[in-house]
């Protein structure tokens, strides 16, 4: 075997690289901060006018926060003695990597490269990425040798749940080997054909994921589900993206509205809707953009009328997932007409009928047309138009008005939490379907796999699927302690989102010509992956919300 490129006392060399990290990103935000400050507080119009300083500490925040759970990753590993020469190899990458990144300027997409002096840091403090140890990782870390090494390495372990230890525990990776089989042996063989006939998942799927508790994972137990943790939930979420996106996104669905009606539901609201989502007798779909509106909800206009006991609703939506086969809908609407921003918002349970292919949205009042997509398109997506659509008085979130915005906050974290997920499921996907396809074409007398670049990629799918692993296990982790983790969680499906994109991108480039055919599923991966960066808050949404943060 050839000998390992791992670097001498790397835990420490890792740990003594992350104090000049944390201490760059104080001068960051203490620049960034200056810079959008008016008579001392922190101005929204300068954060907007100055969105590259702004979003590139976001970006930055993301990296410093990502090699700290790395590093507490492999500690962990250390400890269990699970720290091998694959977890190593991961390990060194990264930091190799996104030290360098952070040094030379970090890629917010592909065209945007977001660099230190673009954060107003003085020459002298983008030094402090330059410690000793940091030169080390950065010359020595991500080099040809370690990635070709790496990817030598996992196929001799030929895994088939994870390239690397995750460091969850038994009973969780018990949970992701059950769901595992199921995606290997009920979605991935159908994935592909759903896709390009555009067709719906089949029901037979959903009352499978129903018997195997999908939809009521985190709902507690005395509400009819299995109470078990956030954690668990990104488990499962990613196992069944890594089947397929749709099929993993089933569960976003149910997570969402059980959210909403735990935080801010009545108590016979929760009885009366928890258990009948947790079983999976409802289907619920979130109900909340409107056309002209995008990620601005407080500029919603569908508006809610009280008809004595009742309320009539009169708008349009668009991009509903799940819509036309729902039976209930979380419907945000404006029931104070004299408001123009969120204060005038309520949440609804708005009870539909589920549809047919015949006769997709049947209840009076409502209308509905498909929008075609590109690709998550196993729920398909809808435009919604409601014109005296009534909904009960006692189906009001809370019974309160005015209450709708707060309370669509508060289910922000888990979502997000839950699209880094799937996030991870479909990079996982991607790097799975083109190390197969790497070894099995030949080319010039050899797999491609024995390529230095074809190996290279697939390298740094392990390496970034990893770092968008532990970022998101943090988040969920946090969020089952009952801390406000929208920062951590905002980050997560930040990072996470781009991981899947760069692998989905870079498996169809191993694939070549091949890959932009309609036939291999890697086509179908990467137009699944690109709605990751969109959907639960854009990329530049989600930096602006971690920047306000970071800013206070």
């Amino acid at each position: 075997m050839t000998q390992t490129p791992v670097l001498d006392g790397l835990l420490s060399l890792t740990a003594d690289a992350l104090p000049p990290v944390e201490a760059l990103l104080e001068r960051a935000t203490e620049a960034v901060r200056a810079r959008v400050s008016d008579g001392g507080k922190v101005s929204a119009t300068l954060i907007e006018s100055n969105q590259t300083a702004a979003h590139g500490l976001s970006w930055l925040a993301t990296y410093a926060e990502a090699l700290r759970q790395m590093q507490g990753w492999a500690e962990r590993l250390q400890e269990d003695g699970k720290f091998g020469e694959v977890e190593k190899l991961i390990l060194q990458i990264a930091f190799g990597e996104y030290l360098s990144q952070i040094s030379g300027g970090i890629p917010m997409s592909q065209g945007e490269i977001v660099r230190l002096q673009d954060l107003g840091i003085s020459a002298e403090d983008q030094r402090l990425v330059n410690s000793e140890a940091g030169t080390r990782l950065m010359q020595d870390g991500n080099t040809e040798a370690a990635r070709l090494r790496l990817v030598a390495a996992m196929r001799e372990r030929n895994a088939d749940i994870t390239v690397g230890a995750t460091g969850l525990g038994d009973e969780l990776e018990m949970i992701r080997e059950q769901f595992r089989r199921y995606a290997k042996d009920k979605i991935e063989p159908n994935a592909h054909e759903w896709h390009l006939k555009d067709e719906l998942i089949p029901m037979e799927v959903i009352e499978e994921l129903s018997e195997m508790g999908v939809f009521g994972l985190t709902i507690p137990e005395e509400l009819g589900g299995f109470g078990f943790s956030k954690t668990s939930m990104v488990v499962v979420s990613e196992e069944l993206s890594r089947g397929y996106i749709g099929v993993g996104s089933l569960g976003t669905r149910s997570e969402i509205a059980a959210e909403l009606i735990l935080c801010g539901g009545t108590e016979a609201q929760k009885a009366k809707w928890l258990p009948a989502i947790a079983s999976g007798e409802i289907l619920p779909t979130a109900v909340f953009t409107e056309p002209n509106t995008g990620s601005d909800l407080g500029a919603l206009r569908t508006r809610a009328v009280k008809d004595g006991d009742d309320w009539v609703v009169t708008g349009n939506k668009t991009w509903i997932t799940h819509a036309a086969r729902a039976h209930v809908m979380t419907l945000l609407a404006r029931t104070d007409p004299e408001t123009s921003d969120y204060r005038g918002l309520s949440m609804f349970l708005a009870e539909k009928t589920p549809g047919t292919d015949d006769d997709p949205f049947p209840t009076e009042g409502m209308t509905g047309g498909e929008i075609e997509v590109l690709g998550y398109r196993g729920m398909k997506e809808y435009e919604l138009g409601f014109d005296g659509f009534r909904v009960k008085g006692e189906n009001l979130l809370g019974g309160e008005t005015g209450k709708g915005f707060k309370q669509l906050m508060q289910t922000f974290e888990s979502a997000r939490i839950q699209t880094a997920a799937r996030a991870i499921g479909v990079a996982q996907s991607a790097l799975d379907v083109s190390l197969r396809y790497a070894e099995d074409r030949k080319q010039f007398g050899k797999s491609l796999v024995e390529f230095p670049r074809v190996a290279s990629k697939l390298a740094m799918m392990v390496v970034e699927i990893m770092v968008a692993r532990q970022l998101t296990y943090f988040s969920a982790r946090e969020k089952d302690a009952d801390r406000r983790c929208d920062l951590e969680a905002g980050m997560a499906k930040l990072l996470g989102a781009r991981v899947a994109w760069a692998a989905a991108d870079n498996g169809l480039q191993i694939h070549g010509g091949n890959g932009f055919a309609l036939e291999y599923a890697i086509s179908r991966i990467l137009c699944d992956a690109r709605i990751l960066n969109i959907f639960e808050g854009a990329a530049e949404i989600q930096a602006q919300v971690i920047a306000r943060r970071l800013l206070g």
